[in-house]
């Protein structure tokens, strides 16, 4: 089975059509009111009812109150959500909805001694585990933690849960990204970008060639 593709971040309705013709499996829409990427509720219903039935829209939270998320998923139903924040598994789980779980992982060597291992175990719920460099806006900042910090097989073993690789990857390195951690999926966001929000058919392209190509996870 192939590596899963999430293409975050959309806001223009070209740029979705354009990410799930080059493959995409997710769709990422930001409802975090700070971020430049971030969608209103009119435009989130809008651009989600472009997917086909086989590409999941995923909502992207940080720290959100219980009514934004109620809200959101009143306008896509079929939505898988996503906490990007200092959120604990009883935030994430009222709302009868997957969910991933991102760990924000620090960016210097050995990751800060980041223990993911005991982090996963917090979440028995979440459908994935999602790993994204530790930056102060909350992720889509283009930088990538230390691949090499974690011993990938052990945790396999030991976790048995979907990750998700995030943070900095590109067309150009997602395939050293798949070979180094072995994910169940990968998550790109500025890396196939011209500005923030605004992407690169050409390189959503690229990126779900790159990573279709690569080894697949067993």
């Amino acid at each position: 089975m192939t590596t899963r593709i999430k293409i975050c971040g959309l806001t223009q309705p070209d740029d979705v059509d354009a990410a799930v013709a080059a493959g995409a499996d997710y769709i990422g829409f930001v409802c975090y009111p700070p971020s430049p990427r971030f969608v209103e509720s009119d435009q989130l219903h809008a651009l989600a009812s472009r997917l086909p039935a086989h590409v999941t829209p995923v909502l992207l939270f940080v720290n959100a109150a219980p009514a934004m998320v109620t809200e959101a998923i009143a306008r896509v139903p079929n939505a898988c959500l996503q906490f990007h924040g200092e959120e604990v598994e009883a935030d994430c789980t009222p709302y009868a909805r997957p969910f991933w779980k991102v760990a924000r992982i620090p960016t210097g060597p050995g990751a800060g001694g980041f223990n993911l291992l005991q982090f996963v175990q917090q979440f028995p719920a979440a459908d994935a585990i999602l790993l994204d460099a530790k930056i102060d806006a909350y992720g889509g900042g283009g930088k990538t933690f230390d691949w090499t910090a974690f011993p990938w097989s052990h945790l396999e073993l030991n976790v048995k849960r979907r990750l998700v690789l995030s943070g900095g990857l590109t067309p150009a390195n997602v395939t050293d990204g798949i070979r180094t951690t072995q994910p169940w999926a990968v998550d790109v966001s500025s890396g196939v970008e011209h500005s923030k929000g605004v992407k690169d058919p050409a390189l959503m392209q690229a990126f779900c060639e790159a990573a279709k190509a690569t080894a697949p996870k067993p």
